[in-house]
């Protein structure tokens, strides 16, 4: 019997080993997940049950803590909707028109991914503090800013900026401007077309981009605790009311707190993977038609 080239034995050899690496790599994966993931999660749940379900809800239901949940939902819900609009501004500025600057608006969109959260506050810190730029002007007419709500929420706005913008850009950039071009043609104003054309094709990529926006305002703690002054039952959030707990050795009720975050997180995770499946469906669909 004539023997293989020797260039064909070593990719059958090379195959052969292929299933013994990929499950190698996969039980490394799962080792490394179940290490910095789920055990660090569990933790947060166990700790947060370890005086059962009532000294869950108990802890939850101290007023301190109901105002970091109230205010960390008032922060996402301001938040949100202006990053949308922002987002969506954004990304078809960048995805559907050449115009001289556009690389740098790029860069800044992606700014909020490079800067610390903790500059960002500062920088809130440095202009509308009391010895900041626009600080004494606005407190002479009775506006807080740092310290108070306006502040969370315009340091929650620059980190959380360019989650709706970076899940729209390439989505819009790949699907092209055929459909919008085809509707102005046939008499559609721009907002028709936005509403009928534009918002349809890009939903599935717009109600991910709002989600991860949602999760990243809800727990972001950088920026807001330098400016919003750590003020318990006015301007702490539902993160710097984790850390007052456990500074004052209320494990229940901080891990509580935590685990009400890593549930929402989870929450998102899913939704966010459903939702990026079920835009993969749909976007073959449209590659095959």
């Amino acid at each position: 019997m004539l023997e293989a080239p020797l260039h064909i034995q070593r990719d059958r050899d090379a195959l052969a080993e292929a299933p013994a690496l990929r499950r190698a790599l996969i039980g490394f994966a799962v080792a490394v997940l179940a290490l910095f993931l789920f055990l660090p999660l569990a933790t947060v749940f166990i700790e947060a049950f370890g005086k059962g379900a009532a000294g869950f809800v108990d802890a939850l239901s101290d007023p301190e803590t109901r105002s970091s949940i109230k205010l960390t939902l008032i922060v996402a819900a301001i938040c949100v909707p202006i990053n949308t609009a922002l987002g969506v501004a954004a990304a078809w500025a960048v995805a559907r028109f050449e115009f001289a600057g556009k690389s740098a608006l790029v860069t800044l969109i992606d700014l909020p991914f490079s800067v610390s959260p903790v500059i960002a506050g500062l920088c809130c810190v440095l202009l509308f503090g009391a010895r900041g730029l626009f600080g004494p002007q606005l407190a002479s007419h009775g506006i807080e800013v740092i310290f108070a709500v306006p502040g969370i929420v315009l340091a929650t706005l620059f980190v959380t900026f360019p989650f709706v913008a970076r899940e729209l850009i390439p989505l819009m950039q790949q699907q092209g401007s055929d459909d919008e071009q085809a509707a102005l043609t046939l008499g559609a104003s721009g907002w028709r077309m936005f509403l009928t054309v534009t918002l349809p094709n890009i939903k599935w990529g717009l109600l991910a981009g709002v989600l991860l926006c949602n999760a990243r305002a809800m727990g972001e703690f950088g920026a807001v605790a330098v400016v919003s002054g750590h003020v318990r039952g006015a301007t702490n959030t539902m993160p710097l009311q984790v850390e007052a707990l456990y500074n004052d050795y209320d494990m229940v009720g901080a891990f509580a707190v935590a685990a009400l975050l890593a549930l929402l997180a989870l929450v998102t995770l899913v939704v966010k993977t459903i939702l990026e499946w079920r835009f993969a469906g749909e976007l073959a669909l449209r590659r095959r038609t």
